[in-house]
Order: structure tokens, then C-alpha cells, then sequence
């Protein structure tokens, strides 16, 4: 077999300095864009992989998400990055985080199957807040009376918690803790502001919601 007429390792500079530059995740047929030669799919996985692998241990991380490949910090230097931007967006709600979770772990689904689970009304501003985020969208309408909106996560929402696919979605007690991570990393980079955070917070208590019939527990069994 003829050995590649392209150097190895000046492919994978050249993919590191892309990665590192780029403000949003790059497929593989955005990065063959990057050379003259025909790169196969499974060379650029193999040099991805061995740059991620060069990079491990190191203080930022090469990721392949759902909307390709990204460099990012390592959560565990959130804290520090932080400190760039002291004013912390406060925590999502139970409410903002019980209706991102069922529809996560159950779509697609339609308000009338949260209010279901959850036992009380959904806000507006919830649904409205996460779809301006850009975590949830509508994909379609359930064919009964009434036509009602079907929701679902969407890519970016993989994107932001670095996940490939809903296959890779945590368990449901550690979601919070994930968006959590997400959320304070988003910050420390700019990407989302303190006033943009607080579209995602609600008080969750009984003023502010309705029981669709009485308030229950919510199970996503």
C-alpha cells in the first residue's frame, strides 16, 4: 500500500488550529474543506482521535458532539473561569428543570403530557425560555383534537451538555448538575448572560403555579 502523500502531522495542526479557532462545532466535511487532498472519514477520525488524545490531561478537551467536533474547557475549571465574570446566573428552577427533564427523557412531547407528569400547569415563559435558548423546538403536532405541539431537545442542546446523542444523556439526578456545569461554563465564556439566565428561572411556588388537578411528585417512569 503507497504510504499518504500528505503529512499526518501537519494535517493535524492544521485541524487543531481550526478547532481551536472555530465558535462552533465542525463536521468532518467542514474540516476536509481545510485541504487539497481527498481525506477520507475514517483518516480525519483517526487523527481527531490521536489529537484528543494528545490534548488529554491538558486543562481543555477535545469533544465529539452532536454537531461535530469542539474544543472546550474541562468542567473542573469552571470555577476559575468564573472568576472572569463574577456576576453567576442563578439556578434554574425545579420548574424550568422538571420540564427540561421530561422532555428530554420522553419526547416528543406535548404541554398537556408535562402538565400530566408534573401535576400542575406549565408557564408559557418556561416553554418559551428554553426554545430561546435553543434546547427545545417543535417538531410536529400529535394528530388529535386540537392538534397540540409536539416538543423535543434539539442539537444544540446536545451540543451545550457535549454529548453525541440521546443515548448518552445522563441518569435523570444527575441531569441538574450537568446543566448546572453547562450553565457556569457558558457564562465564563460569554455565551450566555446573567439576564439570559434569568428568562430561565422561575419561583417555584404555589402562586406562580396553577395544580392542573392536585400537585403530585414527578415521576418520568
Amino acid at each position: 500500500m503507497d504510504s499518504p502523500s500528505f503529512d499526518l502531522q501537519e494535517v493535524k495542526r492544521v485541524l487543531e488550529a481550526a478547532l481551536l479557532t472555530s465558535a462552533e462545532p465542525l463536521q468532518l466535511t467542514d474540516l476536509k474543506k481545510l485541504f487539497d487532498e481527498d481525506l477520507s472519514n475514517d483518516v480525519l477520525r483517526n487523527i481527531l482521535t490521536e489529537l484528543a488524545a494528545d490534548w488529554d490531561g491538558r486543562s481543555v478537551e477535545l469533544m465529539n458532539v452532536a454537531s461535530g467536533w469542539r474544543f472546550r474547557a474541562r468542567p473542573e475549571y469552571t470555577r476559575f473561569l468564573d472568576r472572569l465574570n463574577p456576576q453567576r446566573p442563578p439556578r434554574y428552577s425545579r420548574a424550568v428543570m422538571e420540564t427540561l427533564a421530561i422532555i428530554a427523557y420522553k419526547q416528543p412531547v406535548t404541554r398537556g403530557d408535562i402538565e400530566d407528569i408534573r401535576g400542575v400547569i406549565v408557564s408559557s415563559n418556561i416553554i418559551k425560555a428554553l426554545q430561546a435558548r435553543g434546547w427545545i423546538d417543535v417538531v410536529g403536532n400529535r394528530e388529535v383534537p386540537g392538534r397540540p405541539e409536539l416538543f423535543a431537545t434539539t442539537r444544540q442542546f446536545l451540543d451545550d451538555l457535549g454529548l453525541r446523542s440521546l443515548t448518552e444523556l445522563p441518569a435523570l439526578d444527575d441531569l441538574g448538575q450537568l446543566i448546572d456545569t453547562v450553565t457556569d461554563a457558558a457564562q465564563a465564556a460569554g455565551e450566555l448572560t446573567a439576564s439570559d439566565a434569568e428568562e430561565l428561572v422561575e419561583e417555584d411556588v404555589a402562586h406562580n403555579e396553577e395544580p392542573a388537578e392536585e400537585r403530585v411528585s414527578p415521576t418520568l417512569n
